[in-house]
């Protein structure tokens, strides 16, 4: 889409630093509702309207997640786009400012304005579901370490267990316990309010190997499957599809994978590939055919993965359950 002004923001925990890339005017205000607002007063002044206008920053997370809403209140088309492409647009570069940021990434909204869109607003159980994902990893991260603490010092230190350097982790872990399950409450009663959400739900656990983690962080990923139009596009999201890997007569390389992945997604992908070999009869043995053809072990499981992707967007097109035995009946 074509707008007659684009804003490159730098976001910061404290400030936004605006530069417009038609005039290269240069403005900070506070990462907060009254910065926005004065940003908002400057370009009535300016005599710029809202639909004349395109904001382009880079995704920081919880620092970008303010001026996000705030855009959509006010009906700014803006996009949040990941820091690596607009560095990797930038060229080569010397120093670094603020100001000298926004103004790059002005450009690159600038030189890419045919392809980029306004982003579309995002459905607040997304960021919901995703934000108790990720306190549930911290807790259970957590947990995970005093669990490995008093078990080493059990066995190096020869403590008892009533000594107070084991019951007091022992009484944080089993809090920690209590507060996963409390979170992971709340992640089920959040997808229970949601039917449509539910229903994909109840499909992606019939396929086996895919339980609560690795359904709640696609549903998330996928937007309950609006973000991606096929299943190849989304492995190629998880950074799990192959890629031809070669030049001229030199380099005849065999396909491989890209580093570039959401990569939470792909350990979670392997850990299910890992399962499905052991307890889908079907993925199992397709494995063991790969395997004695001489196939690599990681090869074979990356096959695997995709083949749960492929799965997956299988039922929720459907909209049926998975079938273990639908060859055997064929």
């Amino acid at each position: 889409m074509k707008f007659p002004h684009i804003f490159g923001i730098d976001v910061s925990k404290k400030v936004l630093d605006v530069v417009c890339h038609t005039n290269g005017q240069h403005l900070q205000v506070p990462n907060t509702l009254a910065g926005f607002e004065a940003l908002q007063v400057q370009l009535r002044q300016d005599q710029i309207a809202a639909g004349e206008c395109f904001f382009i920053f880079e995704h920081t997370g919880l620092y970008s997640k303010p001026f996000e809403r705030f855009c959509q209140q006010a009906g700014w088309p803006y996009r949040a786009v990941p820091g690596l492409a607009i560095k990797r647009s930038a060229g080569i570069t010397r120093g670094k400012s603020d100001r000298v940021d926004a103004a790059r990434i002005a450009r690159y909204g600038h030189e890419k304005r045919e392809q980029l869109k306004p982003q579309p607003p995002v459905d607040q159980w997304v960021e919901k579901l995703t934000t108790l994902m990720n306190h549930r990893d911290k807790l259970v991260c957590q947990q995970a370490g005093y669990k490995a603490t008093v078990k080493e010092q059990q066995r190096f230190l020869q403590l008892e267990e009533q000594d107070v350097l084991i019951t007091t982790q022992q009484a944080i872990i089993s809090c920690l316990q209590q507060q996963i399950a409390r979170v992971e409450t709340a992640i089920m009663q959040l997808i229970r309010s949601h039917p449509a959400l539910n229903r994909n739900y109840e499909l992606l656990i019939s396929i086996t190997a895919i339980g609560f983690v690795n359904a709640v962080y696609i549903l998330a990923a996928t937007g309950n499957f609006t973000r991606f139009a096929t299943a190849r596009k989304f492995a190629c999201y998880c950074g799990i599809a192959p890629f031809e890997h070669s030049s001229g007569s030199s380099i005849r390389g065999t396909t491989r994978v890209s580093p570039l992945a959401n990569k939470k997604l792909k350990s979670l992908l392997d850990l299910a590939a890992k399962c499905a070999i052991n307890y889908d009869k079907e993925l199992g043995a397709y494995y063991q055919r790969r395997i004695a053809m001489g196939k690599s072990k990681m090869g074979s499981i990356n096959v695997v993965r995709n083949k749960l992707i492929y799965r997956m967007f299988a039922v929720i097109k459907r909209q049926t359950p998975f079938d273990k035995n639908y060859l055997a009946a064929a």
